[in-house]
């Protein structure tokens, strides 16, 4: 097992950590599915013990790293760290695979039969995890990498995984503690780092894989992928946002505020910097809450939660960046297409309340725009230009409405379309990008 804070010198270090995990291969290969789950489970339990070092070790060290307060940080794990238990493991793979036994060993399947006096035709089957996973995070999310190195070890492929910049102390943490627990499956674990654009170290590690799985901008993934072999198979998350959809029911008297806290909530959580993050949320009109006056909830809201979770202070270059937005948005004001809410100052939280065409969304944390509709039939016009790039979508009050504007913004581009609540932190078995994480990897 290897565990990087620092970047890896060079092509000879990349090479001996590529024959570590080839040499560990077989003995992953080898394990039954059962242990490996209960190994990676006992790991992840250790995030949410409170008396537990590795727990600590994470807190103190997640504020400075991720660029969030500590009460965002624990609010962040606690999150997080609920996936990484055996019982959410075991559900993974279940709803990965009709037979977990396929990972093990061959498993008969029994087709239908074509005709009553023919008989069934009967297969057997069998799931390989690649010789090989790399797995290259970029990004702030904190968590991510620790998901995508469970998915590698889930399928019994040996792990190379590279995390992001702002994602590596869970992902070192979590290894160190696997080598704890269980020496023979860290082995088959490499956690290594090297900056964005070494394009050397890059191509060796992906002609060496299997299987590249790939998160980033689009810039990134496009650089990444043109590194890759033919030969090499590559699952590609790119960048994708979140977006919100209010209806009629939940803008009642005394309905609007409990909805604006929920909204909120799910703005402030990573800071906008995730797919599961709303930075557009469309509110129908005709309700008794008219969607300016959500706009100013939204804002209450954001307002309030800066006593239970509040922003860490902001980069220069982060700074800079709210106060233009805020200054286009006030010139925007003054000609009347818009109405802007902030907290002034150093305060991060922005909401917008604009009527303009949507382009892709550009802002910094806890930045949301509002804007209305006459009728959620317009939201499929409304999101096209965001298709390629919509992920989750977070909802409240579409009552009977639900499953016609699902099916909406699900050929639109949305591949998860959940409450408010639910929003922050999908499930281990969520289909991501709108694909089993699971069984994008085997063959």
């Amino acid at each position: 097992m290897t565990s990087c804070r620092r970047p890896v010198a060079d092509l000879r270090e990349v090479d001996e950590v590529l024959e570590r995990l080839q040499r560990a291969g077989s003995g992953l290969r080898a394990r039954p599915l059962g242990e490996i789950v209960t190994a990676l489970g006992r790991v992840g339990a250790r995030f949410l013990d409170k008396d537990d070092p590795v727990r600590r070790r994470a807190l103190t060290g997640l504020p400075d790293e991720a660029r969030i307060s500590p009460p965002m940080a624990q609010a962040v794990l606690d999150g997080m760290a609920a996936d990484w238990s055996e019982a959410r493991l075991r559900a993974l793979v279940s709803a990965e695979f009709e037979e977990p036994a396929v990972l093990d060993g061959w498993v008969a399947r029994v087709g239908p039969g074509a005709e009553a006096s023919r008989p069934r035709a009967t297969r057997r089957l069998r799931a390989f995890g690649p010789t090989l996973c790399v797995q290259i995070v970029s990004g702030s999310v904190p968590g991510v990498a620790v998901h995508a190195l469970l998915r590698g070890l889930l399928v019994k492929a040996p792990t190379l995984l590279k995390p992001g910049k702002g994602d590596a102390l869970l992902a070192g943490l979590f290894a160190e503690a696997l080598a704890e627990e269980d020496p023979g499956l860290a082995d088959a674990l490499a956690v290594v780092y090297w900056p964005g654009g070494s394009e050397e170290v890059e191509r060796r590690v992906l002609q060496a894989a299997e299987v590249a799985v790939i998160y980033g901008g689009d810039e990134t993934v496009e650089a990444l992928r043109a590194l890759a072999p033919a030969t090499t198979r590559v699952v590609a998350y790119h960048h994708r946002v979140g977006v919100g959809v209010v209806g009629r029911g939940a803008l009642g008297v005394g309905v609007g505020e409990a909805t604006a806290a929920e909204v909120a909530r799910a703005v402030a959580l990573f800071e906008q910097r995730g797919c599961v993050c709303p930075q557009v949320v469309f509110v129908e009109e005709g309700g008794a809450v008219t969607p300016a006056d959500f706009a100013r909830e939204v804002a209450a809201a954001l307002d309030a939660l800066e006593a239970d979770l509040p922003s860490a202070p902001q980069e220069a270059e982060e700074s800079a960046g709210v106060a233009q937005l805020r200054g286009t948005l006030e010139l925007q004001e003054a000609a009347g297409r818009s109405e802007v809410h902030h907290g002034g100052g150093e305060a991060p939280w922005t909401v917008a309340f604009e009527v303009e065409p949507l382009a892709l969304p550009t802002g910094g944390p806890r930045t949301v725009r509002v804007r209305p509709v006459p009728d959620l039939s317009e939201v499929q016009s409304m999101l096209t230009p965001l298709g390629p790039h919509l992920q989750s979508v977070g909802y409240a009050g579409l009552g009977k409405e639900l499953e016609e504007v699902a099916g909406v913004l699900g050929r639109v581009g949305a591949s998860r379309i959940v409450p408010f609540r639910a929003l922050s932190f999908p499930p281990p078995w969520w289909l991501h990008d709108g694909r089993g994480p699971l069984t994008e990897l085997v063959r």
